[in-house]
């Protein structure tokens, strides 16, 4: 199966079927502080976030989600025209098949819809252990004028695949040796399966300061796998998977108590503000969302912004009536 004709699988099976993990993000572990006296006025309340040396209106990211399908223009124009209006960071979805078809040009409309705004390209890290060199990985930059690169990592998603790419061996040490002197800051990511304490200890070590742990709770890619891996490894297969990972609020809450010092970006199931809120007590610098823009992102960038709007408000009424988060 080509990567494009994958890429299309993948997108019809985020719009079509239920593609939801069978194990919550956790957030409903945790318990905000009601604060009945916030000595704040709500109207005066200023949430601009450094990310990347831009300042952010919200600590709120579009998350990585397409790339290389015929929709793929239309989504990503979408998500770019909205976070410009709304002064949010965009990360796009890997960006692999375009280097393959040596199509990055074609990738020139993002920077152009979004000219002030922090813009992350993406790759798979496992591609440095399959010839990808620094050269091709500043192609991938240099395709949008990124501020920063992901790295994602999706060893579950790669043993799913027919021809996935499964060999993660001495991928630390790449890392480690491209973090020494790449241009741009390396963001590590999760797909949706989270990140272990011990496993982010490892990256930091490597020199990678932002870490979006992208966990459990939100979309299975164990699911959409079943669903698009046709006859070589069964839906029967993959299925116990549909329940695997950490969720999100247990990583961002034990690798925060571990290494505080680490950039987290919480990412996985986050569906309204209320949760944003408690990502951030709980440690995470901002907070990233992307199925829930991708129907709207098919409509117009006018329907991407009201569902940003709204995780907004929620996240602001939030702070301005919660004073902590409390584990239940």
């Amino acid at each position: 199966m080509s990567i494009r004709s994958r890429k299309e699988n993948h997108l019809n099976a985020y719009l079509n079927s239920d593609v939801q993990s069978e194990i919550s993000n956790g957030f409903e572990n945790y318990r905000l502080i009601n604060e009945s006296c916030p000595e704040e006025d709500f109207s005066a309340l200023n949430f601009e976030t450094d990310f990347l040396n831009h300042k952010i209106s919200f600590p709120l990211m579009i998350s990585s989600m397409t790339g290389g399908t015929d929709q793929s223009e239309q989504i990503n124009r979408n998500l770019a025209r909205a976070a410009q209006a709304m002064n949010l960071p965009f990360a796009l979805g890997s960006q692999r098949i375009y280097l393959v078809n040596q199509k990055l040009e074609t990738l020139k409309y993002i920077r152009e819809e979004a000219p002030d705004i922090p813009i992350l390209a993406n790759i798979g890290a496992v591609q440095l252990n399959y010839g990808w060199t620094k050269n091709e990985l500043l192609k991938l930059v240099d395709s949008v004028n990124a501020n920063a690169l992901i790295l994602h990592f999706n060893p579950l998603q790669e043993v799913f695949q027919p021809e996935g790419n499964t060999n993660f061996r001495g991928l630390i040490d790449k890392i480690k040796e491209l973090c020494a002197d790449f241009p741009v800051p390396i963001v590590a990511k999760e797909v949706g399966f989270g990140i272990s304490v011990s496993t982010a200890a490892k990256m930091a070590d490597a020199g990678i300061r932002w870490i979006d742990i992208a966990g459990a709770g939100g979309t299975s890619w164990a699911k959409i796998e079943a669903l698009t891996a046709g006859q070589k490894i069964s839906a029967e297969t993959i299925a116990p998977f549909g329940g695997w990972g950490i969720p999100t609020a247990v990583c961002i809450d034990q690798i925060h108590q571990k290494m505080p010092e680490i950039n987290l970006i919480a990412s996985g199931g986050i569906r309204n503000g209320i949760e944003m809120r408690k990502a951030c007590l709980l440690g995470a610098k901002l907070c990233g969302i992307a199925i829930p823009l991708l129907r709207p992102a098919l409509e117009n960038a006018e329907a991407v912004i009201t569902v940003l709007e709204r995780y907004i408000f929620q996240y602001r009424a939030a702070v301005f009536t919660s004073s902590a988060v409390e584990k239940i």
